[in-house]
């Protein structure tokens, strides 16, 4: 996706293989859980889930070539040492290339036992190697879903209604048929969680005829038999919802009993994916094997729905990956891969079918809305002493049931998770409530980078902010008197140093957040002023990222960059809105993307210690949208509680 796993992986490989990455060749995978095991690009996993793994095959693979030397040499193996593809013998400095031991080395039992290197000895992982795939997308050679091409390939688009789960009731494709080029005009589906998505699928010999068949094509729809919805009633369901939650009476006690207390609501709108190329894929589906090609984020997941789905053993899909203009989890799902290879099996051909940009931000799935009802209690000495989060959304795993469930239960106190908060305000906080309730509507919704943290986020750390200015108190002082751990200590302490905190003035403003998922941690620190017609922009963001071990700085600055970038989109210029069961937004010039002119200077930072490998592409974006938020009430003295809003509308 760009996220630098095409990068990352084989780094690690190679650092305890002993090879240089010079003379490693990078491949995509297909499929094959037997073989390669999970292959996801998705959840911020790729480093974290694989360090442990891919060190030690390096680790084994090495001394399975040493051993294989040593026997050559007919010498002790501890008198060899492996460097740059090749196995050395200490005393005479003869060299044997991995490739002449290859052979011998892989018929060797692999060691149960290796001794991986010490972080001081690395020559690779944790320094900054130029991408392999860097030179490919700028020369052209990269091969993305939409460069891909079968011999005999077609092309297909789809007719989709604008309105959640409306069903074809007939069509007129007349005018279509005369488009030089057509071939097929015919009803398909896709499955969206528990439902099917239905549209008319123009299939013709190149993209273009099967456009300009599908502009002339007229569908008839049936409509929903529920109440369309939109974004008025959406907001109105989610703000009743909240005064559903019940208080927990312990807390409730508790928070009573507090010396100052606050309540806030803390708003946030549906987002599309809006990936830079859209959604396409290619399948040749015959009568008992399919294949795919295109930008897939979980090749084994589509894999196994393929199967399940079409009747067809496991090991007869194959699932081939391609480079992705951007995934943010809208590509690990699996509805327009079995929207190809339907096609596919229908017209007997190879088929690349094609989401045009409409397409792309109409459908969805999208990432829900979500509004917050937060309370805060301190005590005498102005800590908290009791602290609240109620959530009203659409919840994701609502969306695998086929009928609507029960009323949801509020969770219990003390009880639960909430993605984006700190870990240790759980042991700081003397008494916390996280509940919840879910909104219920056709609007599909999923995933969206770094999930519920990218709502959550704000709405915490907005209000933890809130309740520092309550105390009295500097706001990286108050968060750090409630997080208990040396890590986040040390991660306010190099904050503070970096935006030199207690000597930065009251103008401009500055604000801090702090969040935490995918066992990544990242603060963002933003600095606010009026420029000379009195506008508010933004001047500067430091972001501290502490992700533990890691692999490649700069694959982690530009991770952050692009999460920075992503997360000001979400704040300040775009959000999905609804009108009568339908996606308003239908192309960039009503979801406007942050152009380069709008991007502040960014700075990156890189906590050094020797914590766990964490997540790193969804970790970098949640704190972004408070801390711009938390310095436009330090300079303003305004608090922005509801999302997106308009730089230029601060007074």
């Amino acid at each position: 996706m760009g996220q630098g796993t095409f990068q990352a992986l084989p780094q690690m490989l190679a650092e305890e293989l002993e090879v240089r990455l010079d003379d490693v060749e990078i491949l995509f995978a297909p499929a094959n859980p037997e073989k390669y095991g999970p292959q996801p690009q998705e959840g911020s996993f790729s480093v974290r889930g694989w360090a442990p793994r891919l060190l030690r095959t390096g680790a084994c693979a090495r001394e399975m070539l040493i051993e294989a030397a040593a026997t050559e040499w007919n010498i002790p193996r501890h008198d060899c040492y492996a460097e740059n593809g090749t196995v050395i013998n200490r005393a005479t400095q003869t060299k044997l290339t991995y490739g002449a031991l290859a052979e011998k080395a892989s018929k060797l039992k692999p060691p149960t036992e290796v001794i991986l290197k010490k972080r001081a000895d690395y020559k690779i992982i944790g320094k900054p190697a130029p991408r392999k795939d860097i030179p490919l997308k700028t020369n052209g050679s990269a091969i993305f879903g939409l460069d891909k091409k079968l011999p005999g390939m077609k092309y297909a688009v789809i007719e989709r209604s604008r309105r959640f789960r409306e069903t074809v009731k007939g069509f007129d494709d007349s005018e279509t048929r005369k488009i030089p080029g057509v071939s097929h005009v015919f009803k398909v589906k896709r499955p969206v969680f528990s439902q099917y998505c239905e549209g008319v699928a123009v299939v013709a010999d190149s993209l273009w005829a099967a456009m300009q068949g599908r502009k002339v094509l007229k569908v008839n729809w049936n409509e929903p038999d529920f109440e369309c919805p939109d974004t008025t009633s959406l907001e109105k369901q989610m703000r009743e919802n909240l005064q559903k939650i019940g208080g927990q009476p312990k807390f409730e006690t508790e928070y009573n009993h507090c010396a100052q207390k606050l309540e806030a609501v803390y708003e946030t709108p549906y987002q599309s994916h809006s990936c830079m190329e859209p959604l396409n894929c290619i399948a040749d589906a015959r009568a008992d094997s399919i294949e795919i090609w295109g930008p897939i984020q979980e090749a084994n997941w589509i894999q196994a729905d393929l199967s399940q789905r079409f009747n067809i053993p496991i090991d007869h899909v194959a699932v081939h990956m391609t480079f992705l203009g951007g995934g943010f989890g809208r590509k690990a799902f699996p509805d327009y891969p079995y929207e190809a290879a339907l096609i596919s099996k229908e017209i007997q051909a190879p088929i690349q079918v094609v989401w045009t940009r409409e397409d792309d931000m109409t459908a969805g799935p999208f990432r829900p809305g979500a509004f917050y009802a937060l309370k805060g209690g301190l005590n005498a000495d102005g800590g908290i002493h009791a602290f609240q989060a109620n959530t009203a959304t659409q919840w994701i795993g609502q969306e695998w049931s086929p009928t609507p469930p029960g009323p949801p239960d509020a969770a219990g106190y003390n009880t639960g998770d909430f993605e984006g908060l700190l870990h240790p305000y759980r042991q700081g906080i003397p008494h916390y409530s996280f509940g919840g309730v879910g909104t219920h509507s056709p609007i599909p919704v999923m995933w969206w980078r770094s999930v519920s943290a990218s709502t959550q986020g704000f709405a915490c750390e907005s209000f933890i902010d809130e309740l520092a200015h309550l105390a009295g108190k500097d706001p990286l002082v108050f968060r750090r008197q409630h997080l208990p751990s040396p890590r986040y200590q040390a991660l306010i302490d190099r904050m503070a140093e970096l935006t030199q905190w207690q000597s930065r003035g009251k103008n401009p403003g500055w604000g801090v957040a702090f969040t935490e998922c995918f066992t990544g941690i990242c603060g963002h620190a933003v600095k606010v002023a009026r420029n000379a017609e009195g506008k508010i922009r933004i001047e500067k963001v430091i972001a501290l990222m502490d992700c533990g071990w890691y692999v490649n700085p700069d694959i982690i600055r530009a991770q952050v960059e692009g999460s920075i970038v992503m997360a000001l989109g979400a704040a300040t210029t775009h959000a999905t809105t609804f009108e009568d069961g339908r996606a308003a937004q239908q192309n960039f010039d009503t979801y406007p993307m942050p152009r380069i002119a709008d991007i502040p200077p960014i700075e990156v930072h890189i906590m050094e210690n020797d914590e766990k490998p964490g997540g790193v592409g969804e970790p970098g974006l949640p704190p972004f949208a408070p801390a711009l938020a938390n310095a436009i009430f330090d300079l303003t003295g305004q608090r922005v509680r509801r999302l997106p809003f308009s730089l230029d509308g601060i007074s």
